[in-house]
């Protein structure tokens, strides 16, 4: 028992330093394209971060100065509090270390721009960004502000909505257009949506796939299964045309994050198991969406 208790807590202590190491990544990550990239180019980020540069350039306009990294945490403390308990306190708290990252790096990194053209700045920043809020959502962790609110909308419907992140971005770039010149807002447009894309291209959480397996022992397959996984399945029963023996089709539906910890667990149950991976486009019933830890 104390042994099964030590590798649960060895696990643990990776799984928090994979995710801690993820968001300071991040953290860098993002810091680094707001300095090099978006700056130089008079653009504004996507999310909390792009209100709180949009904030100090209002005051910026009546002599004032509200510092960039002051407005991160103001505005993302009260949606964290707000969030924690519906999504996550690990997540909430790792989250919280990720825009913290961000904050402190913008106060002592001066990262130089890379590049000169503005279009460059564009399509690089807006895939180096995306890549910085993809990175702390693989480590089970986000760059918080619009990302806390739409994991928690996703979550509860089990479905991805990062393209009303967008919308929402676009309409605090509409505001940013109207004071300080269109054309800048239309560059920032297009790199947050380049951004978006690539959230959605790397991942995957919402997307869903049919698992179909093929085995002789069912009924371990199918406990094992149980007592691993919530999703229900289904044995129908078959008979192979090369082998003329007697075999088992399995179907059930999964997250595609789940595939390959489920394959893993079933081939440790019948190493001669065959599984057909396919996308599901559509689903219709109750499904099971594992909370975030």
């Amino acid at each position: 028992m104390n042994k099964k208790i030590a590798i649960l807590k060895r696990k643990k202590a990776i799984r928090n330093l994979i995710t801690l190491l993820a968001v300071i990544t991040s953290a860098l990550l993002q810091t680094f394209v707001i300095q090099s990239m978006i700056r130089p180019a008079n653009m504004l980020s996507s999310g909390f971060t792009g209100v709180a540069i949009l904030i100090d350039k209002i005051a910026a306009l009546y002599g004032g100065s509200i510092s960039t990294s002051i407005a991160i945490i103001m505005l993302n403390v009260p949606v964290a509090l707000l969030c924690y308990k519906s999504i996550s306190a690990r997540f909430t708290f790792f989250s919280c270390i990720q825009f913290a990252c961000t904050s402190l790096f913008l106060q002592v990194m001066n990262f130089q721009p890379m590049f000169h053209d503005i279009v460059l700045n564009v399509i690089f920043g807006g895939f180096l960004y995306g890549i910085g809020t993809t990175l702390a959502l693989k480590g089970n962790a986000s760059t918080g502000g619009t990302d806390f609110i739409a994991l928690f909308v996703s979550n509860r419907l089990g479905k991805s909505i990062w393209s009303y992140v967008f919308l929402f971005n676009a309409a605090i770039l509409c505001i940013f257009g109207s004071m300080f010149g269109w054309i800048y807002a239309g560059y920032s447009i297009i790199f947050q949506f380049i951004s978006t894309k690539t959230i959605d291209a790397f991942h995957h959480r919402y997307e869903r796939v049919t698992l179909e397996i093929l085995t002789s022992d069912a009924e371990s397959v199918v406990d094992t299964y149980v007592d691993h996984f919530r999703h229900g399945i289904t044995c129908v029963q078959g008979y192979g045309g090369f082998s003329h023996k007697k075999i088992y089709i399995l179907h059930t539906v999964v997250s595609t994050y789940e595939v390959a910890d489920i394959i893993e667990l079933l081939k440790q149950t019948d190493e001669r198991i065959i599984v057909n991976v396919m996308r599901t486009e559509q689903f219709f019933g109750n499904f099971y969406q594992k909370p975030f830890e």
